[in-house]
């Protein structure tokens, strides 16, 4: 899952792991919930929940994967470092639900798609390791969509820090990770969120142009466990828009966002193919 710069002490040089073989199912399938808290956008004093039914995926492919660190192609892997593609999202925001952004056209959903640059910098010497300090450099570019049209809103890049440790809790063994890291974003991505044209501006809201540059820090925190035919995950993330470029914008009413989820999962089928997997 993520990371936290206090690990950064660890020794910055990946240990080998052992011979230990770990076998799960090449593929996973099931069906379950989840329920998601979400700020209107970071830097909004409004959010929305949210619970949707979710399909449960696992796929622990040699160059595709699909597990809780998301969706990846693999196209370059090592003890010490992958590189893959990853993708993430946002939901659209009605902006006649939120106060700030009244009159203003609506918030589409988002995808963000592109390569993520990985090296672990330490581990333990098992496959299924009991601790991994990994430093992340995914770049992704930005999509707007309501599935009528689509269009480029620029890049992200968020360098950040994840590790990943399993700890036994209550007599059983669960994943735990942490994140910490900067996130900057072009111009064209600040402006889409937190730009006023002047079409839009009013007395309380004034015409504004975002800059391109630093983003805020964000920090994650999660916890996930596998039982024999379920699945439990949740997770919380912070971000701190402090110092961000466009912090003066009239739609920016917090200097912070916090979002959170919960989701289960039963599990209904695996492979009867067995893959060498740490997850």
């Amino acid at each position: 899952m993520r990371a936290a710069l206090a690990a950064a002490a660890l020794a910055a040089v990946l240990v080998p792991p052992d011979a230990r073989a770990v076998e799960r199912p090449l593929w996973e399938a099931g069906v379950g919930a989840t329920g998601l808290y979400l700020p209107d956008y970071r830097g909004a004093n409004q959010g929305r929940g949210y619970v949707f039914p979710i399909p449960y995926f696992v796929y622990r492919g040699d160059h595709f994967k699909v597990d809780r660190e998301g969706i990846r192609g693999i196209f370059l892997q090592s003890d010490r470092v992958e590189l893959d593609v990853s993708v993430f999202g946002t939901p659209p925001v009605d902006s006649s639900d939120n106060d700030a952004r009244q009159g203003m056209p609506d918030l589409d959903a988002t995808l963000e798609i592109g390569p993520v640059l990985v090296f672990t910098l330490a581990r333990d010497r098992r496959i299924d390791y009991n601790y991994r300090l990994q430093l992340r450099l995914p770049a992704r570019t930005a999509i707007a969509t309501d599935l009528s049209h689509w269009h480029n809103i620029g890049w992200t890049f968020y360098p950040h820090l994840n590790l990943d440790i399993r700890p036994e809790l209550f007599g059983q063994r669960w994943n735990v990770g942490f994140s910490l890291g900067p996130a900057y974003a072009t111009q064209n991505f600040h402006e889409y969120f937190y730009g006023v044209p002047t079409q839009f501006a009013t007395p309380q809201r004034p015409a504004y142009t975002a800059r391109g540059g630093y983003s805020g820090a964000t920090f994650v925190a999660g916890i996930s466990r596998r039982f024999e035919k379920f699945w439990v995950g949740a997770y919380v993330r912070y971000d701190n828009l402090s110092g961000a470029v466009f912090e003066n914008s009239p739609l920016v009413k917090q200097n912070y966002a916090i979002a959170g989820g919960i989701a289960f999962a039963w599990v209904f089928a695996e492979s009867g193919t067995k893959v060498i997997s740490p997850d």
